[in-house]
């Protein structure tokens, strides 16, 4: 059954996803980068991301396996695709991730302005999708019965989180304090009503938990 998940969400000890004063030198935010060492430590990060080494069969390897696996396609915010602002016009914006990014799938980006598919080396196309639903419709159909994954940021996550669209996220928990950022879950959100601690443990560098929905409407 084809689920909708939010996979690998790094937040610091205070809770949150991204450093304050993000630009593009510091696309993470002030700070935001220590959020994923715990990944980029794990042999699953470095391999997608053409990297040697890393290590393997630990606690944070297996849970970073785990956010990569059974993807079909991937919804990001346009603010996680990169730094422009308004109409696209002639940018040239490809992502932060080169010519060959590490998602091998469609990926739909959300975002007020029409732009024509943007299709990159290693089976990567970037939609560009106006709305939460149209892009959920979207990716959906692309994954061909595969899960879908929300990537970020902690700003797209809020959105879909408020439609009730995830059935499971695994938050990975990083032992550190930003003090200011871009918080993942935000002030007013209650969990509760649909979703319970289905597991969590101790990794090598990050404590990941796993939510999963109690209930569908």
């Amino acid at each position: 059954m084809q689920r909708i998940v939010g996979h690998g969400l790094s937040i610091s000890l205070d809770g949150f996803a991204a450093g304050p004063d993000q630009s593009h030198e510091a696309p993470l935010g002030v700070g935001g980068e220590k959020l994923h060492e715990w990944a980029f430590a794990t042999r699953s990060m470095r391999h997608l991301h053409g990297m040697e080494g890393g290590d393997e069969d630990s606690v944070d390897d297996r849970w970073a396996r785990r956010s990569l696996e059974g993807i079909g396609a991937t919804i990001v915010g346009r603010n996680m695709f990169g730094p422009v602002r308004g109409a696209w016009g002639d940018s040239g914006w490809r992502g932060w991730w080169g010519d060959a990014p590490p998602f091998h799938h469609p990926v739909f980006v959300l975002t007020h302005h029409a732009r024509e598919p943007l299709e990159m080396q290693g089976g990567t196309t970037f939609h560009f999708v106006d709305g939460a639903d149209a892009a959920l419709d979207s990716a959906r159909e692309a994954a061909g019965g595969l899960d879908v994954r929300v990537a970020g940021g902690a700003t797209t996550v809020r959105q879909f989180l408020a439609i009730g669209a995830f059935d499971e996220l695994h938050v990975a928990i990083v032992p550190v304090l930003l003090g200011r950022g871009t918080p993942l879950f935000g002030h007013g959100l209650d969990l509760t009503e649909h979703y319970e601690v289905a597991r969590w443990e101790a990794g090598e560098r990050a404590h990941h938990v796993l939510l999963a929905r109690t209930q569908r409407d």
